[in-house]
């Protein structure tokens, strides 16, 4: 099943504007209140205080989403990542976008600390560094069409919209799945397709890819998005037997189809589930 901006979620009254990155929150008068027995100049004061308040909520998270970005910016170049021509976009993307939204509320005022964070159904928001190093290996084009297998809260098809031409992104955990859309959609990730299934088979439909993002700790490399890959096209995936075992790896698909792998460090992401536990190592 696809799910193309079929939902909506508390926050679709909110219009994200990654250009300025201000948000504007509609002025909305809830008839409810006048049933409440409010007067029009109390349902006025009301949404003012409202505003006020969401407009004060915003510039707070906008300032600590400036300081993470800055930060992560600092940490990646540290790491050996160094290239400015793919490394600005990707810290401007981690500026522009609202990681509190992409986070239960309950967890919202963790949302700008680099760590991951709980998102329900035993899943977890990656930790930005690991989201800004993922899409830097993959050495992004502006014209480039994006596979992505384990959308989560969405947050990272979310970083990679401004950075591509097309994302689509496969969750195995349906509610999920639905929620991402209906966020990726109210904040106008016009160019994120979210489906909801099993991501080892990929997306064939959508196939070929010039990059595909695995978000998941695999106990190997699909096969079918190897297959999914174009020449020339890089992968990356954490790969594993155990989670304490897994290595973020680079692959390269060559012109000639030949495969090359490249260990880039210790990780730890949640498990690659489905069908791929039914597959025997190769």
């Amino acid at each position: 099943m696809v799910i193309e901006n079929q939902y909506r979620v508390p926050v679709a009254m909110t219009k994200w504007h990654r250009e300025s990155r201000i948000y504007t929150m509609p002025f909305i008068v809830i008839s409810q209140f006048l049933l409440l027995g409010m007067s029009p100049t109390e349902v006025q004061r009301n949404n003012v205080q409202e505003l006020s308040q969401m407009r004060v909520e915003g510039a707070l998270f906008q300032e600590k989403r400036e300081i993470m970005a800055s930060k992560i910016k600092k940490q990646v170049q540290k790491s050996g990542y160094k290239d400015q021509r793919r490394l600005r976009p990707i810290i401007d993307a981690i500026r522009d976008t609202p990681r509190h939204l992409f986070v239960p509320e309950d967890e919202r005022a963790k949302a700008y600390e680099n760590h991951p964070l709980p998102i329900g159904y035993g899943q977890t928001i990656s930790d930005p560094y690991i989201v800004a190093i993922m899409s830097y290996v993959l050495d992004l084009q502006p014209g480039d069409k994006v596979l992505e297998i384990g959308t989560g809260s969405g947050y990272q098809a979310a970083i990679l919209s401004p950075l591509v031409d097309k994302v689509f992104t496969i969750e195995i955990v349906e509610p999920l799945a639905e929620r991402a859309s209906g966020l990726l959609s109210s904040l106008k990730y016009d160019n994120v397709k979210v489906r909801s299934g099993d991501g080892y088979q990929g997306w064939p439909e959508r196939a070929p890819f010039d990059a595909i993002i695995v978000t998941a700790g695999a106990s190997h490399i699909p096969p079918a998005l190897l297959d999914q890959l174009k020449p020339g096209g890089k992968m990356v995936i954490p790969v594993g037997a155990k989670f304490w075992d897994e290595n973020l790896t680079l692959i390269e698909k060559k012109q000639n189809g030949k495969i090359v792998k490249k260990q880039l460090g210790w990780v730890m992401f949640v498990d690659f589930t489905g069908e791929i536990t039914k597959q025997k190592l190769p």
